[in-house]
């Protein structure tokens, strides 16, 4: 039997609920509080896992108001798990702050291999994994041209998200700074009915999404600078 942690962070499937693993139901249905993202959404996967534990919204707008009180209540011997609507807690989620102010506390975290959508989408590219960088969501104005500026010279592959309704400006942005020519790949629905990826260069790509309407969770993979290069030579 595992040593009994105070704080599990648990990662949720991110389109298909038979990608929950085991352990992390095990961990969700041992636990005293499930922290969620949005306790509606959390509602469906733990009610089609018969998990039945008090819920308690903890997501960007509040965790900071919380983390205090939540903190408290670890040290005082109550076992949490945190999940995010999908993947893993604190990947472009919630999770940090918490985690952090626990470890100063003293309070004993473990965290759940699992699932994320940033892993399958590099592996399914094709573009070297040894490698790469992920940016997470990239800023929406103030500073999105310098991040775009500054990741044209990066030799690494470059992973990030994107929402539906500025994937086809991140692409025009790419042909821009990175050129018509360097390779991406975008992979939407991971995991789930209308799964899709489609890789080549940019304008390819761009020429592509550029004539449907996007739906779904994005995440981009670009090849990096140097690789290109190589790749030519």
């Amino acid at each position: 039997m595992e040593e009994k942690c105070s704080l599990y962070l648990v990662p949720t499937p991110i389109g298909n609920l038979a990608d929950i693993t085991l352990r992390a139901l095990e961990i969700l249905k041992s636990v005293d509080t499930i922290l969620a993202e949005d306790t509606r959404t959390s509602g469906i996967l733990l009610k089609h896992y018969n998990v039945n534990k008090p819920l308690q919204s903890f997501h960007i707008f509040n965790e900071h108001k919380t983390v205090n009180k939540l903190i408290e209540r670890l040290t005082n011997g109550e076992v949490m798990a945190l999940i995010s609507d999908a993947g893993t807690p604190g990947i472009s989620d919630p999770g940090f702050l918490l985690v952090r102010e626990a470890l100063k506390a003293g309070v004993k975290v473990d965290c759940l291999p699992g699932a994320t959508a940033l892993i399958p989408a590099l592996v399914k590219s094709g573009f070297p994994t040894d490698r790469f960088v992920f940016e997470g969501f990239l800023p929406h104005k103030k500073g999105r041209q310098t991040a775009f500026k500054r990741l044209a010279e990066e030799d690494r592959t470059i992973i990030f998200y994107e929402s539906p309704h500025r994937l086809v400006k991140a692409l025009e942005q790419l042909k821009e700074f990175f050129g018509p020519e360097r390779q991406v790949s975008v992979s939407r629905e991971l995991s789930k009915k209308f799964e899709e990826t489609k890789t080549g260069s940019v304008e390819e790509v761009l020429q592509y999404f550029s004539s449907k309407e996007v739906k779904g969770e994005i995440v981009v993979v670009v090849n990096g600078h140097s690789k290109e290069k190589l790749n030519e030579d």
